[in-house]
């Protein structure tokens, strides 16, 4: 059995390729990369999802693809691989897919885009990754203090490595296709919870300081766009009214529960100054 994997040094793509090669499949590694390394049993294929006729070598003849949300070739790519050969499409998504707009060229857009192509298919749709809380790092690192508004805002960050083991699954057997699963960590957190787990992993006591949103506009102007400022500014306002919601299944697919923050938190560690455990 051969899988494709697109992003495949990616903060989930680089743990679908190891959960694969786990299960003895061959696995054929995109990426743009010419330098990037691999495990020696990888075939590395240089291409670019920009580029959808790059795709041909890991796509003709595959079983199984991962692919990476990239709305401008969605389309494009899907049609290469179901010209291609390629057995079945897993997507990298997002929860809120649903919730953009129709003529939106997001993650509905893209899944829109695989499911035409008449290729089996299955949607991965995450919601907040653990990985964004790697943006405390440098605060955490020097002062141990984190400001940032709505400290109430309640999400279920879920640890790549959930997201990875559920895609192999998909990969690796057809009987997910034609499903969309949302993804989660095990609980809702607010961001005073969520820097407690950090605090835990490191061992060391960390402040969350609450400003003002206009106030958080201001420090993050020079390195956040002002349209991801809005959209997480957005989120964190509906996940202070209302605590976003758990779902169950990384323990229905894969028969092992979501990981805990506290996990991700000490896997991290060396990220946010602490040892490695």
């Amino acid at each position: 059995m051969t899988i494709a994997v697109t992003g495949a040094t990616g903060t989930v793509g680089r743990l679908v390729v190891r959960r694969l090669l786990a299960a003895g499949r061959r696995v054929r590694a995109v990426t743009r990369n010419p330098a990037a390394e691999f495990p020696p049993d990888v075939e590395v294929v240089i291409a670019d999802l920009d580029r959808p006729e790059s795709l041909t070598p890991a796509l003709t003849g595959a079983d199984a693809l991962f692919l990476m949300s990239h709305p401008p070739t969605a389309t494009a790519v899907a049609r290469q691989a179901q010209r291609c050969g390629t057995g079945r499409i897993v997507t990298l998504s997002s929860i809120r897919a649903d919730t953009e707009p129709p003529d939106a060229a997001g993650h509905r857009a893209v899944e829109r885009a695989v499911e035409s192509v008449g290729v089996p298919w299955t949607h991965l749709r995450p919601g907040m990754f653990a990985t964004n809380l790697l943006t405390w790092a440098p605060a955490i690192r020097a002062t141990g203090i984190v400001r940032e508004p709505c400290a109430a805002a309640a999400q279920t960050p879920i640890h790549e490595a959930d997201i990875a083991d559920v895609a192999a699954a998909a990969l690796l057997d057809a009987g997910h296709a034609g499903r969309k699963y949302p993804l989660t960590g095990p609980r809702a957190l607010t961001k005073t919870q969520q820097l407690a787990a950090i605090a835990t992993a490191l061992g060391r006591d960390l402040t969350f300081q609450e400003i003002t949103p206009a106030e958080w506009h201001r420090e993050q102007a020079d390195t956040v766009p002002p349209f991801v400022r809005d959209f997480l500014l957005e989120i964190w306002s509906e996940s202070t009214a209302t605590p976003e919601s758990v779902s169950d299944t990384v323990a229905a697919v894969t028969g092992c529960p979501a990981r805990p923050l506290t996990e991700w938190a000490a896997d991290h560690a060396p990220d946010f100054g602490g040892t490695s455990r």
